[in-house]
Formats: structure tokens, C-alpha cells, sequence
């Protein structure tokens, strides 16, 4: 292929080998398939507490943003006054939108927060509430062929999701394990690349241990 076509443009797969704070693997819908959506959370020391998004965001995922953000506020209880959190979505001329990228959002900031690496061999997709919990999405499908393409090996979907796990190619469901939740809480040790998932998180940031491998359902 590549003598009558030429080299690929670029490559799907993330090099990275590490996990990386504040970096998460997001999933999203396109006309032309599914692809996945790198998410990056900073935090901006004395700052004034002010939420920055940028990579061409549509204002439903602005919203989602707001929302994750008020999340994590009211999970920690830290009002984040004196520091600027950045939210960024790569490929800055693309534009963007949508819901689904809520879960991957309010991971990212718990991440950042925390000093915690994301696994780099987890994406998620999910729309998230005020409360924390994950609503169902679209575009399954597809987003579960990107995340193979990308070499992902763990997906975070909602658990509303979990009957359209019949509609995905049987060889995409058989390479990747699935991990159903609905609540933000549920896929912390999932998500996060942390020794030791009997241990709370640091600095307090939730107050209880969260088992991920125990209280979000796994499916392969």
C-alpha cells in the first residue's frame, strides 16, 4: 500500500510508554469514524482562579469542562481560588464538540490535581453530571475501532453503554477490555496509574479508597 500510496500522514498510535499528569485519552465521534482525543489539564500557579479552554472547543464542551471542573471543586473541596486551570484538546484547528468528553475532562483535572500519572493505555468517553455520575453516548462503534487502532487496551464507558457492546465487531471486543461505570468515583484505580489501589489518593482529594477493579463492572 504504502508504494502506491505513499508513507502515512501520521500515526494513530500514542508513542508515549508512560503515563502522563493531567494527559488523558478521550474518545469522539467524527463523519469519518472514530479517533481518539488526547486531553491535557494544566495547572497555572498563582493564578486567579480562572478556567482556560482552549484547541477550538464548541460551547456544549465548554460546558463539560465547567461541569468537571465544579466536580472536582466539590469532591476535594478546594476552591482553587489562587490557580488557573487550563484545559486543552490538541489539533487546535479542528474544531470540536459534543458531551462525551466530560469523564475524560474531570479525570484529567483529578490527575493534575493530585500529581497522579493517567494510564496511558486507558481512554474513556462519557458524559458526566454535577453529581459526578456518567451518561450514555453515541458513536460506540466507532470510538471502540480508534481505540484499537491506537493501541489502547482498557475503555471506560458508560454503563448505559454496556448493551451496545453487542453492536462492536467481535474482533474489536475481544482485543480490548471494557469497564462500564456510573459514577466518576468508580474508575479512579482504572484510571489512575497509582502503587497500591487500597491506599486513598493523595493530599486527601477523596476522602474514601476507591477499587476500581470492584466497583466499576469489567467486561471483556
Amino acid at each position: 500500500v504504502s508504494e502506491l500510496l505513499g508513507l502515512p500522514p501520521y500515526s494513530e498510535k500514542d508513542e508515549r510508554t508512560d503515563g502522563e499528569i493531567g494527559c488523558v485519552n478521550g474518545l469522539a465521534w467524527t463523519a469519518a469514524g472514530g479517533v481518539t482525543l488526547p486531553i491535557e489539564v494544566k495547572l497555572v500557579p498563582s493564578g486567579k482562579g480562572d478556567l482556560i479552554l482552549t484547541g477550538s472547543l464548541g460551547d456544549v464542551m465548554k460546558e463539560s469542562a465547567k461541569i468537571a471542573l465544579s466536580v472536582v471543586r466539590s469532591e476535594t473541596g478546594r476552591g482553587l481560588s489562587d490557580i488557573d486551570v487550563h484545559i486543552h484538546v490538541p489539533a487546535g484547528a479542528t474544531p470540536k464538540d459534543g458531551p462525551s468528553a466530560g469523564i475524560t475532562m474531570c479525570i484529567g483535572l483529578i490527575s493534575a490535581l493530585t500529581g497522579i500519572p493517567v494510564r496511558r493505555s486507558v481512554a474513556m468517553t462519557g458524559e458526566i453530571t454535577l453529581r459526578g455520575r456518567i451518561l450514555p453516548i453515541g458513536g460506540l462503534r466507532e470510538k471502540t475501532m480508534a481505540a484499537l487502532r491506537a493501541g489502547i487496551e482498557t475503555v471506560i464507558i458508560p454503563v448505559d453503554n454496556e448493551k451496545d457492546l453487542e453492536e462492536i465487531d467481535q474482533t474489536v471486543r475481544a482485543a480490548l477490555k471494557f469497564v462500564t461505570t456510573d459514577h466518576v468515583d468508580k474508575i479512579l484505580d482504572v484510571a489512575l496509574s497509582r502503587p497500591g489501589s487500597e491506599q486513598s489518593l493523595d493530599a486527601g482529594v477523596l476522602s474514601e479508597p476507591h477499587d476500581g477493579a470492584h466497583r466499576a463492572g469489567i467486561r471483556q
